[in-house]
């Protein structure tokens, strides 16, 4: 009786072992964070500098001791700056790799075909520079790192037309050009809209295919319609083409810029130098006194010493913050909810607020950001094609918004001369 009765101790202490190793070994577990990045092709600049950012931001947490007591895994694939390939890397992530959570990769055009996958599967989706995706899905767990606010299309170009028209005399005609994909259409939305409303005559409005080798009929095109305003929608190959092409040509026009994306990477400022000036273009985010929010310029120091390893933009300015911010919101939000639960966790992020290296963030209709920080910025007085000249704020000049202002605008535009 005795001998038996021990046998059934023993057996539920290993009983009891077992479920506490199986408890443990659950518990060390990492939580899986899935996404596609561009690390070839024309978004890779954006997307390795992404990428390095986000895995700063998986060893912070890890040192700290992960989110609920788990450690962070990124499991990322190589989307080659292909949105054909985007539903293929999700489809892998969630059905075969089996992610607790998926982000995006960099950039509207990354982050479209994604969202079909994301709803399928029920999954929260936060989406990393991507403008408007959600205006026809209205899918409830997707969140936009993104400044562009509840009403993007419009938001994004706004502060353009803002630094413009307070010209006097006031603009009266426009030229746009549009990159044929995604971001770029959505862009030129909103331009058509503040145009009407603005009362100005469009006198130029085209799109060019993704890989246009030559700008410069394009330019000679657009000057010979003599526009007071040049606004350009486009991705970093097309706004290094547009680019050499207006300064080689000698485009002659007011205000030229507005949504070229790529001359914010320090690469592309390189080898530029004194041919940014006087552009006129969106930004997120510069280290000016006006915007140094808690924790960007350690993250900052932390980038940059490992940037030149990994082969990325040097300083880091323009997607890094964000790429970590992205993923501080959804480890706040795992932790603030306690839970992996999908619907548990959207509810969090769209009812609490988030401090984050990019300041404060909210989230609003369609998960966009509830208040636009959209900063509209000249370059100004640059000298030479030396990093020295990129490594503060002076040489690049916040128009737009008031709050954030640091300098005035130098119009009329003139071919990179001021």
């Amino acid at each position: 009786m005795i001998q038996q009765l021990n046998r059934c101790v023993v057996a539920a202490a290993i009983v009891a072992a077992s479920v506490l190793v199986a408890s443990a070994a659950r518990a060390a577990e990492p939580i899986t964070i899935g996404l596609g990045m561009a690390l070839t092709g024309g978004l890779a600049a954006g997307g390795k500098s992404a990428l390095l950012a986000m895995q700063i931001w998986r060893d912070n947490v890890n040192a700290k001791g992960g989110l609920m007591g788990r450690p962070v895994k990124l499991i990322n694939y190589d989307d080659q700056s292909n949105p054909a390939t985007v539903p293929g890397i999700y489809t892998k992530l969630l059905e075969v790799d089996k992610v607790d959570f998926i982000v995006s990769g960099y950039g509207t055009n990354q982050i479209a075909p994604a969202m079909p996958v994301a709803i399928s599967h029920d999954r929260v989706f936060l989406g990393l520079f991507g403008l408007a995706v959600n205006s026809e899905f209205h899918y409830p767990k997707y969140f936009s790192m993104l400044p562009t606010g509840p009403d993007p299309k419009h938001a994004f170009a706004e502060p353009f037309f803002q630094v413009a028209m307070a010209a006097n005399p006031k603009p009266k005609t426009l030229a746009i050009l549009v990159e044929d994909s995604e971001f770029p259409k959505n862009a030129s939305e909103g331009v058509h809209d503040i145009a009407k409303r603005d009362g100005i005559e469009i006198v130029y409005d085209k799109t060019y295919p993704p890989g246009t080798p030559d700008f410069t009929p394009i330019v000679h095109t657009i000057q010979s319609t003599r526009p007071d305003m040049v606004f350009v929608a486009s991705y970093p190959p097309g706004s290094v083409g547009m680019l050499r092409a207006a300064t080689e040509s000698g485009l002659k026009t007011r205000f030229f810029g507005g949504g070229m994306v790529g001359l914010q990477f320090t690469p592309v400022k390189l080898q530029f130098g004194p041919k940014l000036n006087g552009v006129v273009n969106y930004d997120w985010w510069i280290p000016a006194p006006t915007m140094q929010f808690a924790g960007i310029l350690d993250f900052l120091k932390e980038y940059q010493s490992k940037a030149g390893e990994a082969g990325v933009d040097p300083l880091g300015w323009y997607l890094p913050p964000f790429a970590y911010a992205d993923l501080q919101v959804l480890g706040d939000a795992i932790e603030g909810a306690k839970s992996l639960d999908q619907n548990a966790v959207a509810d969090y992020i769209r009812t609490h607020p988030f401090k984050t290296i990019v300041g404060d963030i909210s989230f609003g209709k369609d998960g966009e950001w509830a208040k636009p920080r959209v900063l509209e910025v000249q370059w100004q007085n640059i000298k030479t094609t030396s990093l020295d000249e990129f490594k503060d704020a002076k040489s690049e000049v916040i128009l737009e918004p008031a709050e954030y202002r640091t300098g005035s605008v130098i119009a009329p535009y003139n071919g990179g001369g001021e």
